[in-house]
């Protein structure tokens, strides 16, 4: 029996992105999906262009959030399906047949997870994110930097904890290391899952976010370790951007 997934959209005021992200949702081939699409009461008519969709989605609500963590608890209330999929506002599903290619590479794995594609805010290709998805996962993979991005993990709902709203720009790592733990079975389905648009709140307020991956990171790997890790994590960003500038020259 094929499992169903629950696939979630958040939005507040991206009119330009929405319809864009919704219809990579829809079109899926995979029959078994239940979407979700929680609006943080928008004024800029993203609101309007859902509700053209609305017949197609399993719930729709728009309403005021204490931000966009909580705008995803909301999400992972109303899911139902066996899986969970975050797809916010402006990123999108890969392929028409992603999903359907996603289940298929491995029967009842607790997590799937495979390679996210940037893009630019005129939706040009950058290529493929800076932290390539490791060939295996788990929750230890984080403490060199975010390897699997959320539109990029398939999570088996039951694994599955609110978001902890205490942080307000890297709850989404929290919340997969929490998952990744439980987790028997974690698969790497080898393909570009996602796309995704640079740009979200974690990159307009860095230095909150990064304070908050420190801290989150302190939590689950210990002070010492993640000082040492954040090392590592420098001198490879460092590498990459020096390897970047000299294909460039």
């Amino acid at each position: 029996m094929q499992p169903r997934l629950s696939v979630i959209t958040v939005v507040y005021d991206n009119v330009k992105d929405i319809e864009r992200t919704m219809l990579s949702v829809l079109n899926q081939t995979y029959p078994h999906i239940e979407y979700i699409v929680i609006d943080g009461d928008s004024n800029d008519g993203t609101a309007e262009v859902i509700k053209k969709y609305e017949s197609r989605l399993a719930h729709f609500l728009s309403e005021p959030d204490r931000g966009i963590y909580d705008a995803m608890n909301k999400g992972l209330t109303l899911a139902t399906g066996d899986y969970v999929l975050f797809m916010n506002s402006g990123d999108e599903l890969y392929e028409p047949e992603t999903v359907t290619e996603v289940f298929e590479a491995s029967p009842s794995a607790d997590i799937y997870y495979g390679e996210t594609e940037m893009y630019d805010r005129n939706w040009k290709s950058l290529g493929q994110r800076r932290h390539e998805a490791p060939e295996t996962f788990s929750w230890e993979s984080f403490k060199y930097g975010m390897s699997v991005s959320h539109q990029a993990i398939y999570i088996r709902r039951s694994l599955t904890e609110p978001y902890d709203l205490r942080y307000k720009y890297s709850s989404d790592i929290d919340w997969i290391i929490k998952a990744a733990k439980k987790a028997s079975s974690i698969v790497n389905v080898h393909m570009y899952v996602a796309k995704y648009l640079v740009g979200g709140m974690s990159k307009k307020k860095h230095l909150a976010s990064l304070r908050e991956r420190f801290a989150i990171f302190t939590k689950y790997y210990g002070l010492i370790p993640n000082i040492f890790n954040h090392g590592v994590i420098a001198a490879n960003l460092a590498w990459y951007f020096f390897r970047h500038r000299r294909t460039n020259d």
